[in-house]
């Protein structure tokens, strides 16, 4: 697999950064032209990847707009594009362990990995990220990660309680233990909660019966399960008390704010979101949306990705996280992307306490959201 040397990424101003990829943003006719049609390119996203904060520089310069849909959930996003024509989305942010499900359902487009800069990655994970690639060929770009663990308020819970997942069940948390209402990233940690360490996706007959009995003897203690929304306001407000199944990614915006709130990697191990663009298949705006990718991998973009207002993220490129503790030092530090700091999330990496989330190896989707259901109802 042959990589362009992308070392002068780190030098570009900000104007020139909105014009990577070879001028291809920029060489389109109506492009810097007032008289000119905005272009609209339809996303499919998390929700704050297509708010101002993220594309608003980009459209300004490109004449674009960006419609976003949002989902929540693996799931939801394959059961939305399954639901539409094709050529209906221009780009998706996929979580990473779906991104070989859109590539088998024909939904994506391939990349060529030349156009982004692999040479400068974090990790040596990021450069050729599970499910991403089919042998040599490229069908997702990694734009961003977080960590999932135990999410808590801190004058409800120390931090040596939070130290494991044993804290979900404290007595005095009765009734103020929340779920993200997703099967995948709360059982995946009672999966590690009992142990299964690197296997927590990949279990036998046995194996998942353990999860989902121990998860049943939580269920005394859940007083809800909540969207995107409702686990930010219930962690503000402190109808919660602690939250399975979210990160940093969720208590940071709080944290930002001053809520007395935290996550943090307990010892059983922690498990890593990830997120990754794709062109859609049939895009007529594939080199307008390669441009908009390439913008996002530049120092600028990873920044802007880091401080994204609905939630933040860990930078995946050298340049990027430079970057971040150059311009925001002070996020940088809480989120802990500084080298030397004990949570440091490429040491976490390093040290095998986190695992990349992925789908059930030995079940189906639908046998884990079947018994999300039946929990949810008990």
């Amino acid at each position: 697999m042959a990589i362009k040397d992308k070392t002068t990424i780190k030098h570009y101003v900000r104007r020139d950064v909105l014009r990577l990829g070879g001028g291809v943003a920029l060489s389109a006719p109506f492009v810097g032209r007032a008289w000119a049609q905005t272009t609209e390119i339809n996303m499919l996203a998390w929700y704050g990847h297509g708010e101002p904060d993220m594309v608003g520089a980009f459209e300004e310069a490109n004449n674009v707009k960006f419609v976003p849909k949002y989902y929540a959930g693996g799931d939801n996003m394959l059961a939305l594009i399954a639901q539409s024509p094709p050529g209906t989305y221009d780009i998706i942010l996929s979580d990473g362990e779906f991104v070989q499900q859109l590539n088998a359902a024909g939904y994506i487009e391939e990349l060529d990995a030349n156009d982004y800069p692999f040479d400068d990655m974090l990790h040596e994970d990021f450069t050729k990220f599970p499910g991403h690639w089919e042998g040599d060929t490229l069908y997702s770009m990694i734009l961003r990660g977080g960590h999932l663990g135990v999410s808590y308020n801190t004058t409800a819970m120390s931090a040596e309680e939070a130290a494991s997942y044993e804290g979900f069940w404290k007595p005095e948390l009765a009734g103020k233990v929340g779920h993200f209402d997703w099967h995948l990233p709360s059982l995946g940690m009672m999966s590690l909660k009992n142990g299964n360490g690197a296997g927590l996706w990949d279990l036998t007959d046995d194996q998942w019966q353990a999860v989902q009995d121990v998860t049943m003897t939580l269920r005394p203690q859940v007083g809800g399960f909540f969207d995107y929304g409702g686990t930010f306001n219930s962690l503000k407000n402190g109808e919660m008390l602690a939250m399975c199944g979210i990160g940093d990614w969720i208590t940071g915006v709080l944290e930002r704010d001053g809520a007395p709130v935290a996550s943090v990697i307990p010892k059983e191990g922690g498990i890593q979101f990830t997120e990754s663009y794709c062109i859609g298949k049939n895009s007529s705006k594939a080199d307008l949306v390669k441009s908009f990718i390439q913008y996002m991998m530049s120092p600028e973009g990873q920044v802007k990705s880091a401080q994204m207002l609905a939630y933040p993220g860990f930078c995946v490129t050298k340049a990027g996280r430079a970057l971040l503790q150059e311009v925001d030092p002070a996020e940088a530090k809480r989120s802990h992307q500084m080298d030397g700091m004990p949570n440091d999330p490429i040491a976490l990496i390093n040290e095998g306490r986190i695992h990349y989330r992925d789908i059930p190896k030995q079940q189906t989707l639908e046998d884990w959201n079947d018994f999300w259901s039946e929990y949810k109802n008990a």
